[in-house]
């Protein structure tokens, strides 16, 4: 399997320079951490790219792999991506391989790593008005934020964080045997380079304390409910200076009692209309987001019919205009009559005939 690697690019074993460095940046800008938190998959594809590149970048690295282990090179086997070992390159420590594809110095990390703080997620009520018009509203966040007295070392003020002795700062640690070696975080620092050997009283070195936050956030015009805005640095600070997470606030929109919100975006309203305005037409009134405005009703409305007034509903996502107000016409039909109106529907269904409109129905259901 000596082209393990370039099948990892999606690249023939011909490929030149230029068409695996086009290949590599396309699938690392698919699969990078920043672009896919907390999905391992994407991460775990993002390190065999990067590996597959590392070596198929270099020159010396490819010829070595090309040639195979018969010419003292680490291709084939039956390992993942050609080595001796499952998972190895042969003679070449993996470990060696990530850690300068993520560093590009020299094949250890010479600083210590941050870890970026969790991402959080609250949910804020917004009354119909508010979605439709946008606004500002606060929302309260309990964290982990960065603690006051130890501005986030973790060491007691006064003192410093020192050099762990263990990796001696790298953070990370090789183990394997033979030529199978993998790093992972010292367990003495956990990862970052240092040890706290005075801890802050505030937080046990720590580096974070619970607090409580208040943000603003900016709701946009037209949003929907479960429509979710990112405020971007304000999750949880990282442990000991760490980057923070980003909070997202999902919205929760109260229904109108008048407009209901359609899937397209625009909205519907149902109105109900008189026989005689059906039978003979006419103009009516009708609600909009900003007052109201007239519509013409045409002679011989069916119930259910649609009337459209563009551009009246709420704004649409992307900055494209707004969408329309629907007038759903449903006809008014008088649960009781008095004497009166009984002879005047007497009389009309007489003017109209006496016609049945079910017997073309019947008509048709008997063939």
């Amino acid at each position: 399997m000596a082209d393990e690697l370039y099948k990892t690019l999606g690249v023939s074993k011909g490929a030149s320079e230029e068409e695996i460095k086009k290949a590599y940046r396309k699938l690392a800008r698919k699969y990078h951490p920043d672009r896919n938190p907390g999905d391992e998959k994407a991460e775990e594809r993002f390190k065999e790219i990067s590996a597959a590149h590392d070596v198929l970048s270099d020159p010396e690295k490819r010829k070595q792999y090309d040639e195979g282990p018969a010419f003292g090179g680490f291709g084939g086997g039956q390992g993942p991506f050609g080595g001796g070992q499952a998972g190895g390159f042969g003679n070449v420590d993996l470990g060696d391989i990530f850690s300068s594809v993520f560093n590009r110095g020299g094949g250890r990390r010479s600083q210590p790593q941050q870890v970026r703080g969790r991402d959080l997620e609250t949910e804020v009520p917004l009354s119909f008005d508010q979605a439709v018009n946008g606004a500002q509203i606060s929302v309260t966040v309990p964290k982990s934020s960065r603690c006051a007295t130890c501005h986030g070392s973790g060491a007691k003020p006064g003192t410093s964080p020192t050099t762990c002795p263990r990796c001696e700062g790298r953070g990370i640690e090789a183990q394997g045997q033979g030529f199978f070696s993998i790093s992972q975080p010292c367990p003495q620092c956990g990862g970052s380079g240092q040890v706290i050997e005075d801890p802050c009283p505030t937080c046990g070195g720590s580096g974070l304390t619970q607090q409580t936050k208040r943000y603003k956030v900016n709701v946009p015009p037209g949003v929907k409910n479960g429509t979710r805005i990112r405020l971007a640095g304000k999750g949880e600070d990282g442990p000991r200076g760490g980057p923070a997470g980003d909070l997202y606030v999902t919205t929760r929109v109260a229904s109108s009692p008048v407009f209901q919100r359609l899937d397209d975006g625009n909205l519907e309203v149902a109105v109900p209309i008189s026989i005689p305005e059906a039978l003979s037409g006419g103009t009516i009134e009708v609600p909009t987001l900003r007052g109201t405005k007239k519509i013409k009703v045409a002679p011989g409305t069916r119930h259910g019919s649609i009337q459209r007034l563009r551009g009246e509903g709420p704004p649409r996502a992307g900055g494209k205009g707004n969408g329309d107000i629907r007038y759903r016409l449903e006809i008014d039909v008088p649960k009781e009559l008095n004497e009166e109106q009984r002879e005047a529907a007497e009389k009309l269904a007489e003017s109209l005939n006496g016609g049945d409109p079910r017997a073309e129905l019947l008509r048709k259901a008997a063939r």
